[in-house]
């Protein structure tokens, strides 16, 4: 007689037993978040154990990108009009989740990096928390149309380098491919002041694409797309409006989440130090001090 298929629990009990013994790492967490963690992992116990620390280190140690998060703050409102950032409704046949990033307004005094990063990720948290369909992979797609070498002048260096070591290494999902679409002819400039923060295993997976090439649909199928890029998605502003309101449903679990997902440092056994966790202090300097040769 066959089994019933495991809904994942027993696979994450090792990993819920280990978490209420860690004095130093919250607790509540639910179970969608450690199965996210899991399969992010190859469904490595030890490894997600690992990635699961980190990422509440990170959090903890980043108030300006995990902190007073109100999505109906005027701040957040902000990067919602200027920026499109969503993923889109249907997946690849491999199962895996597409991404489109892309600021639509050029007027760059509009922009706040900062802002910027932490609407990202309370975007990255309301698919962590609330979707239970786990993709096999992540696709980002940025759409660099509206970027400029003066947009550089905008980025915070060491928001960068968290964003980049939070994003590689701490955030459960599998990246799969990165695209870079409508890329200027300079572009190449502006990814070499990235480069310093991104494994080689994921500087791999980076593909550039020419304006007006259809290259990405060697990659990622044209009708998963939104409309405006030849797709079968519906528009960009719906499936960017269907996010909004879910981010801004999510408020009473943003404004109380600084408080929940915090790490006590002073709590930390000495067997959990990682020394990951020490890239994300102080790194001066900004892009505006780089020149561009």
């Amino acid at each position: 007689m066959p089994q019933p298929e495991s809904d994942g629990c027993q696979e994450i009990a090792p990993i819920r037993e280990w978490l209420v013994k860690q004095p130093h790492l919250p607790h509540d967490i639910d179970d969608i978040l450690l199965k996210r963690f899991y399969a992010s992992c190859n469904k490595s116990t030890e490894r997600a154990k690992k990635t699961l620390d980190l990422f509440f280190t990170i959090r903890s140690s980043a108030p300006e990108l995990f902190s007073r998060r109100d999505p109906m703050s005027p701040e957040i409102q902000r990067v919602f009009d200027i920026t499109d950032m969503m993923p889109l409704p249907n997946k690849t046949k491999e199962n895996y989740r597409v991404f489109l990033y892309r600021l639509n307004n050029p007027d760059y005094d509009l922009f706040n990096f900062i802002d910027g990063i932490k609407t990202f990720f309370m975007l990255a948290d309301t698919r962590l928390t609330e979707e239970t369909d786990i993709p096999s992979g992540e696709i980002p797609i940025f759409d660099t149309m509206n970027i400029n070498l003066k947009f550089m002048s905008k980025i915070n260096l060491p928001v960068l380098r968290k964003y980049m070591l939070y994003t590689q290494e701490a955030l459960p999902i599998r990246l799969k491919q990165v695209h870079i679409i409508n890329a200027p002819s300079y572009v190449q400039k502006m990814y070499a002041m990235c480069k310093p923060f991104i494994k080689p295993e994921v500087a791999e997976m980076i593909k550039f694409h020419e304006p007006d090439s259809d290259t990405l649909y060697t990659d990622v199928p044209k009708e998963l797309l939104p409309k405006e890029y030849g797709g079968q998605a519906g528009t960009v502003d719906d499936i960017k409006q269907y996010w909004i309101k879910r981010i801004e449903a999510k408020r009473e679990w943003f404004l109380k989440n600084d408080e929940k997902w915090a790490v006590n440092e002073e709590l930390r056994p000495k067997e959990c130090m990682d020394d990951r966790a020490d890239q994300i202090k102080g790194l001066p300097g900004s892009f505006r001090s780089l020149a561009f040769d």
